[in-house]
């Protein structure tokens, strides 16, 4: 879970989320420009990952996050807004905690979605996401190592 959400920050502060999110341009309204924002997204979070490459945890949450806001049009604004929602997701963890489970997480989608401009949007995208993850666990749970790898990235190509 909170890697989940930690990714879902990046996203959201950085505009990088190509690689896990599958964007469809072909719904926007200029999709040439659309597409053109998405290998641009792809490129910085590239760019990012061979800077931040060999660490780990913390760190490398910490990198990716300094690389990707330092490839922003403001900087400063980018990570000023990861730390908003870095305290969002605090504070939502505080108002979730003694639940486990699927509580929880209900719990979780709610409180973090009640800061968005459509909550009910947020939450339904949230849970999509989260049904998603539970099918790739499901069906990658006996692989470990190497092939759990392979079979995440297997399952999360697959629509």
């Amino acid at each position: 879970m909170k890697l989940a959400m930690f990714a879902a920050l990046l996203a959201a502060s950085a505009a990088v989320h190509a690689q896990e999110r599958r964007f469809d341009c072909s719904q926007a309204k200029d999709p040439k420009a659309c597409e053109e924002r998405v290998a641009k997204m792809r490129a910085a979070h590239a760019q990012a990952e061979k800077a931040c490459e060999g660490q780990q945890g913390a760190a490398r949450r910490d990198c990716m996050l300094k690389n990707m806001c330092a490839q922003q049009n403001d900087p400063k604004a980018c990570e000023e807004h990861a730390a908003k929602a870095k305290d969002a997701y605090r504070d939502a963890r505080a108002a979730c905690e003694g639940k486990t489970g699927a509580e929880h997480q209900d719990c979780m989608v709610k409180q973090m979605c009640a800061q968005s401009k459509d909550p009910a949007k947020c939450e339904a995208l949230d849970k999509e996401r989260m049904a998603r993850r539970d099918k790739i666990r499901e069906a990658c749970k006996d692989k470990r190592g190497e092939e759990l790898r392979t079979c995440i990235r297997e399952q999360r190509s697959q629509k």
